[in-house]
């Protein structure tokens, strides 16, 4: 052996022996977080599958309650209206999605930006805004009630309309993504060929954004088919099947078949989210190493006709958060019209009173602590670690499960696995913690994919030198890792914030009377009949997500420059 071999192998032994010191760490912490999502998703979900396999009495009873289901007409129907208002929600949503995001991405229509971010608007209200709204514009005491001649508003028709506003700025995220890539050349062949402006899009603009369009075409179907706040509010006698959970559950006290109805929704979402995963599989890059970013020329008549859509659009998502704002300051609709804040001294009425909002915001922002952290570092190993194949596979599979599960299902799957008094976890049913468990579960998928995302940008050289050197995982991690990934940790903390404050369907079976939420509140206050202090709890959702989120912009900038100094020393 050669004195060069010597100091080659020497190192070697070095960094394979820390290496192997780090991956036994990294291994334990994949263990770790796989059993948290075990406990947090696999096993209430298997709680609930087996209570819909159970009788009244916990006897194994098979199909039984599954054959009662299919022979009840009135739930069957309820099928049948879900079906119904996704799929009208759908196409609507999609239609008026699509022009909007061509808009913002394939021409130069002034005030853009201004459009992106009024679009955005309905993220920070809870589903039972625009069902409010509603009721307020086309209902018996409507401001333009006679818009819909003779057509009640509480049905389907309200459904469909408020899930348009509730789903509209998913589908727009995701279609503004998939149109904003394009290649130039492809437009420069097309017109050379002397094609027409409509062939141009049926073969060039239409295939390039067809995976976008069947991806958002699943998320808003999902999101219909499990939402709870909109039926719940403006549905009237039209039941879904959101509904029939929360009447089974809450009216009825019938766990078993509440559990059943719950399988069937799960039906849906689970098809709904392997679709979309083959098809997103299949899908192609649209930009190669040659390709030219599409820039949109100047069109007068394009731009103006665009313009004009966003507009009405966007008119429409402001003048819906508008009337809820203004009924929440009116005295007595539609008799007194006279501006005050009487309607948000909630603490006269019916839902929790203020202490429901601080219950919110508490519980919100653990979330949003809590669940940045554990996503990122669980994703963190998952996506770095070395070895343990199978295990990093298991904690993959688990982090994607909640995509599928609908709020109202994973709620009532709590309530199942934590409720019971042989479970040692059970202290925790009731609790704001259980609140704040469920909230990073549900959202937990998103998430996970935002730091993947982000994680796999960063260069595996970085790990490699620092196992040279001898540095801890832990420190690279700290000291690199963080600060890298700190927009994409920013914008995780903010997302679980947001979709904290504003979740109805996932915290609707687990509050107790000590940590009733704001959402809740609404959901009791328009129960008891008290829709404006209604109208003013969700405002006040609303203006705080919109102050954090306003924070959170404000401050990015800064935090970045701090983290890239801190890095540099």
């Amino acid at each position: 052996m050669t004195r060069t071999d010597l100091v080659v192998s020497a190192p070697v032994g070095i960094v394979r022996q820390k290496a192997g010191w780090d991956d036994w760490v990294m291994r334990a912490g994949l263990v770790v977080l796989g059993l948290y999502l075990a406990i947090t998703i696999v096993l209430p979900l298997w709680s609930m599958l087996s209570k819909s396999l159970e009788d009244h009495s916990g006897a194994f009873v098979g199909l039984a309650n599954y054959s009662a289901y299919a022979s009840n007409p009135v739930l069957v129907r309820s099928i049948l209206n879900s079906l119904t208002v996704a799929g009208v929600t759908t196409a609507i949503t999609l239609a008026l999605a699509f022009v909007y995001a061509y808009g913002l991405t394939r021409s130069r229509m002034p005030g853009r930006g201004l459009f992106r971010a009024v679009a955005m608007i309905p993220l920070l209200a809870p589903s039972l805004l625009p069902a409010i709204s509603l009721i307020y514009l086309f209902g018996n005491q409507g401001v333009i009630r006679d818009w819909l001649m003779g057509w009640s508003v509480y049905g389907p028709i309200g459904i469909v309309m408020g899930e348009v506003f509730y789903t509209f700025p998913h589908a727009l995220m995701i279609l503004t993504t998939a149109l904003a890539v394009a290649d130039q050349r492809l437009y420069e062949a097309a017109d050379c060929l002397g094609a027409t402006r409509f062939r141009r899009f049926m073969t060039v603009t239409l295939p390039g954004a067809r995976y976008g369009l069947v991806s958002a075409g699943f998320v808003v179907f999902t999101l219909v088919m499990t939402d709870f706040g909109v039926p719940k509010v403006i549905g009237g006698s039209y039941d879904v099947l959101a509904t029939d959970v929360y009447k089974q559950v809450v009216g009825q006290q019938n766990f078993q078949m509440g559990a059943v109805v719950s399988a069937v929704l799960l039906i849906p979402a689970i098809l709904a989210f392997a679709v979309d995963r083959i098809i997103q599989r299949r899908q192609v890059s649209q930009l190669g190493g040659r390709a030219v970013s599409f820039r949109p020329s100047a069109e007068p008549l394009r731009d103006w006709t665009l313009f004009a859509v966003c507009a009405a659009v966007a008119l429409v998502l402001l003048a819906m958060l508008g009337m809820a704002g203004f009924a929440s300051l009116v005295k007595f609709w539609p008799y007194n019209l006279e501006l005050g804040l009487r309607h948000y001294s909630f603490d006269l009425m019916d839902g929790g009173g203020w202490g429901s909002y601080w219950n919110s915001l508490k519980m919100a922002s653990w979330t949003a602590v809590i669940g940045t952290a554990v996503i990122f570092t669980g994703a963190w190993m998952i996506e770095k670690s070395r070895g343990a194949g199978p295990l990093r596979t298991a904690c993959h599979l688990l982090a994607m499960l909640p995509m599928a599960v609908p709020g109202l299902v994973l709620g009532l799957a709590y309530i199942f696995f934590f409720n019971p008094a042989g479970n040692p976890l059970s202290f925790l049913y009731g609790t704001l913690a259980i609140l704040v468990m469920n909230s990073i579960a549900h959202f937990y998928t998103v998430s996970h994919l935002t730091a993947v995302t982000a994680l796999k940008q960063i260069d595996p050289e970085f790990e490699s030198v620092s196992a040279s050197l001898k540095i801890p995982a832990y420190t690279t991690f700290l000291r690199v890792t963080v600060p890298v990934c700190l927009p994409a940790i920013l914008g995780i903390s903010i997302y679980l914030f947001i979709n904290a404050m504003t979740t109805v369907s996932g915290v609707v079976f687990l509050y107790s009377p000590d940590t009733t939420l704001a959402s809740i509140a609404v959901l009791n206050m328009d129960d008891a009949g008290d829709i404006a202090p209604a109208a003013a709890m969700a405002m006040m959702i609303v203006y705080t997500s919109a102050a954090v989120k306003l924070i959170h912009a404000t401050a990015t900038g800064g935090l970045l420059r701090v983290t890239q100094r801190w890095r540099a020393r």
